[in-house]
């Protein structure tokens, strides 16, 4: 199962510090057992909210620091992006995968599953023993979308405002965040029925 969704910035932004990330969407796949119990147990919504929000921003952090290593040592610089290069760039994107211990961030051990598309970071937070090719193929797919569809690299782009479109996205994609296992001919239906919202 796949614990979160996040799309966050991976470069400087003006208004942040050098090593900070801040997460532009985010979206949480059922309760998280360690806010639920132990010495979280006892806290009210609100204070499990915000313990959950920086948990997240710890994961984009991470991930952020992953993709500038990365970015560092391909020695590739980011080029400006015209409108309709969006599948260019996305097989050019930075990718990689981390291991969070258990106790760290979340209760159990997982792996985070990002990409870095220009300045913007998509990460899959999945349970360890998810499969990690499924979950690679979910994630570029996810991005593609978010890409094409919502033009999130253009000047301008809001990605806050349209967290609504992103929600269809996800659950038709990765409905209560399980990974799906798509043939063919259900994929081209999916992509039907996702082209045929976005253009709403």
């Amino acid at each position: 199962m796949v614990r979160c969704f996040l799309i966050h910035t991976i470069c400087p932004v003006n208004d942040l510090g050098s090593g900070d990330s801040r997460v532009l969407y985010s979206r949480v796949f059922g309760p998280d057992e360690s806010l639920q119990s132990g010495p979280h147990g006892e806290l009210n919504p609100e204070e499990r909210r915000l313990l959950q929000k920086e948990k997240l921003t710890l994961v984009a952090r991470q991930v952020r620091s992953a993709a500038c290593l990365s970015r560092e040592a391909s020695g590739r610089a980011l080029v400006e992006v015209m409108a309709g290069e969006e599948a260019l760039v996305l097989q050019e994107a930075d990718s990689g995968v981390l291991r969070l211990r258990a106790g760290d961030l979340f209760s159990a051990e997982v792996s985070a599953l990002w990409l870095g598309v220009q300045r913007l970071g998509f990460t899959l937070v999945c349970e360890a023993h998810e499969n990690l090719l499924l979950a690679e193929g979910t994630l570029r797919n996810l991005t593609r979308h978010c890409l094409e569809h919502l033009h999130m690299l253009g000047p301008g782009s809001e990605v806050l405002l349209k967290s609504d479109r992103i929600d269809v996205l996800l659950s038709r994609l990765l409905p209560h965040g399980q990974l799906l296992f798509l043939n063919h001919r259900f994929a081209q239906s999916l992509e039907k029925e996702v082209a045929a919202y976005m253009a709403k």
